[in-house]
C-alpha cells in the first residue's frame, strides 16, 4: 500500500502561479502524477512521470504552463503551474499505479492509490 499526500493548493489571480507537491509513503513501478475534477466535470489526466525514466506525459490544456518534476531523496512529486487560468480550478489529485502495458497515462482507472487532493482555486 502507498499513501500519498498532496499540498499546496490555494486561491491565485489568473496569470499567477502555485506548486503543488505529493509525498509518497513508498514507490510504485508505473506512472505517477496528477489528476484533477473541475467543478461539474470529469476527473481528467493533467501530467504524469514514469519511475526510473522519468518520462513525462502532459494534458495538451497545460502543456508549457505546467512542469511536473520530482526529488527521489523525498519521495516527493512536484506539479509548478504558472500562467493559470480559471478553467485550471477545480481539485487536484495525486496518483500512482504499477507498471501496466497498454493502460494510457490518463485513464484514471489504471491508476492504483490516491491522494485526498488539494483544491486550487484560478479568479478572473
Amino acid at each position: 500500500q502507498v499513501h500519498l499526500a498532496e499540498s499546496g493548493g490555494g486561491s491565485v489571480q489568473a496569470g499567477g502561479s502555485l506548486r503543488l507537491s505529493c509525498a509518497a509513503s513508498g514507490r510504485t513501478s508505473g506512472y505517477m502524477g496528477w489528476f484533477r475534477r473541475a467543478p461539474g466535470k470529469e476527473r481528467e489526466g493533467v501530467a504524469v512521470a514514469s519511475a526510473g525514466t522519468f518520462i513525462t506525459r502532459y494534458a495538451d490544456v497545460v502543456q508549457g504552463r505546467f512542469t511536473i518534476s520530482g526529488e527521489n531523496a523525498k519521495n516527493t512529486l512536484y506539479l509548478q503551474m504558472n500562467d493559470l487560468k480559471p478553467e485550471d480550478t477545480g481539485i487536484y489529485y495525486c496518483a500512482a499505479r504499477n507498471l501496466k502495458i497498454g493502460v494510457p497515462w490518463n485513464d484514471e482507472k489504471g491508476y492504483d492509490y490516491w491522494g485526498q487532493g488539494t483544491q486550487v482555486t484560478v479568479s478572473s
